[in-house]
């Protein structure tokens, strides 16, 4: 998922622009007011980051966490040093900082020897190489042959990799690492803490929250609907999904499956629903605009009652449905065959 600007760094802007004065001594009309949205419900919402803008706290024993309020990564500390999962880049130094305020707190070394990689996207590794050339990076075979075709030095390619199953066992600690079939990426995985409670899984469900533009920028959708069940047969009590600004539960696992499965039924509905002849009436041999004005009344259909049904629910579900909504009905057509027919 894309990188996110520091929203203090937003906010602050925003103040900032409001402090400018006004020229002729009256605003300007808005051209395009930017639209309400219903208020996000509580329990979406995470702790308070701190005035460094990030927000520590122990998930289960030695496991830690930590947020920037958007995204989210995690560590182990270990008699041997530091494990880190993922390197956000919008975290960044304050990774450090993290582990270092554990670290003192506990009497534990701070020294970061293991980053696992969940998958190979910017946004999740961007500060990977603020921790230095020795340490073992590790990842699915996928993620490196990934990154060596980005050839991004800020994400440099794991050193250690393994197809579909690892278990790390570092400082006396035990990671399980798993490759179930590509959902968000190509090389995404699960990677369990059975000593800890918890399984952490990025971009697939943020716990509190709908999924994120185009449900997530998936790129594989069935492989993505699919994805909470294997997770679920893992036995875990604590989630962390990458995203946004608390961990998550097995609860908050059924409710996303609910609300993926209700987007499901309500696509198949409107793939029935829906007569495209008016469309293509109106917009003659213009097929595009047929098309664009058909699969829009489709994905309205579609989400609709999910939006009243999860707005208070799951945060921001009138901002992001729709968009999922595409995503699920064009997967439901081509990987499917749904509404697919055969001409006489």
């Amino acid at each position: 998922m894309p990188s996110t600007t520091n929203r203090r760094s937003i906010l602050a802007g925003g103040a900032a622009l409001a402090a400018v004065p006004l020229v002729g001594g009256a605003p300007a009309a808005a051209a395009d007011p930017l639209p309400d949205y219903a208020p996000i419900p509580p329990s979406a919402l995470g702790p308070a980051v701190n005035a460094q803008g990030y927000f520590v706290g122990r998930v289960q024993k030695n496991l830690y966490w930590v947020t920037d309020g958007t995204y989210q990564a995690a560590f182990l500390t270990t008699k041997d040093g530091v494990v880190l999962f993922d390197a956000p880049p919008s975290i960044g130094r304050n990774l450090q900082r993290a582990i270092d305020q554990i670290a003192s707190d506990n009497g534990v070394p701070n020294r970061v020897t293991h980053i696992v990689y969940s998958h190979h996207h910017a946004d999740h590794l961007g500060a990977s190489s603020l921790f230095g050339r020795q340490v073992v990076r590790v990842g699915h075979a996928e993620a490196k042959r990934l990154l060596a075709r980005d050839n991004d030095p800020a994400r440099p390619v794991p050193d250690l990799t393994f197809e579909t199953r690892r278990t790390l066992r570092i400082g006396g600690e035990r990671i399980d690492l798993a490759w179930h079939g590509t959902n968000h990426t190509p090389d995404n995985i699960y990677i369990h803490l059975p000593d800890h409670d918890t399984l952490m899984l990025v971009d697939i469900n943020l716990p509190g929250w709908v999924p994120f533009d185009s449900f997530n920028i998936n790129e594989d959708v069935p492989g993505s609907i699919a994805a909470p069940a294997k997770a679920l047969s893992y036995p875990w009590k604590h989630f962390i999904g990458g995203h946004m600004g608390r961990l998550g539960s097995r609860h908050d696992m059924v409710v996303y499956q609910r609300y993926v499965a209700d987007l499901i039924d309500n696509v198949r509905k409107a793939l029935v629903a829906i007569d495209p002849t008016p469309f293509f009436v109106k917009y003659g041999n213009n097929t595009w605009a047929a098309v664009k004005a058909y699969q829009e009344a489709q994905v309205d259909y579609a989400a609709a009652p999910v939006i009243q049904k999860y707005t208070g629910v799951l945060a921001a579900a009138d901002v992001y449905t729709a968009s999922t909504a595409f995503m699920i009905l064009e997967s439901v057509r081509l990987d499917l065959g749904a509404d697919s027919q055969v001409h006489p």
